[in-house]
């Protein structure tokens, strides 16, 4: 948990802000999950903040979530030309991979952070559960 909230304060996530007369409040919860190796043993747990998206509002919270996605057949010829080629093939893992630039104005509850009473987060960063968040990390990317 401390090091996805050290995250959103390295890449100012969001603003404390007194809230604002008429501002749809987006709810937030922390999904916890055990990580394990083939083996079966714990390899660390983990902690992700989401926001409950379903509680946006069309062109209030966001405007546009429409993205390109891959097809499965797509990668797998991909995967068959770098074989039949001899080339490498990378991995590659982004960690909090939706934290990209929010043009929409989204407000949220303070998630286990100090605010004063009657404060809500004011988002300058897409993360997880928004309804464009897929979309602003495939612009960014």
């Amino acid at each position: 948990m401390n090091e996805e909230l050290v995250a959103f304060q390295q890449t100012h996530t969001w603003d404390i802000i007194p809230m604002p007369p008429g501002a749809n409040l987006i709810s937030c919860k922390w999904i916890y999950k055990i990580k394990t190796k083939s083996d079966g043993y714990v390899e660390r747990y983990k902690a992700r903040l989401v926001t409950r998206g379903f509680s946006q509002k069309y062109d209030i919270d966001y405007e546009e979530t429409f993205t390109l996605m891959a097809k499965m057949t797509s990668i797998c010829t991909l995967i068959s030309l770098v074989d039949a080629r001899r080339w490498l093939l990378y991995r590659m893992d982004v960690e909090n991979a939706f934290l990209n630039d929010l043009s929409e104005v989204v407000y949220m509850q303070p998630p286990y952070v100090s605010a004063p009473p009657r404060h809500v987060c004011r988002l300058r960063r897409a993360f997880n559960g928004l309804k464009q968040a897929l979309r602003t990390w495939c612009e960014h990317f």
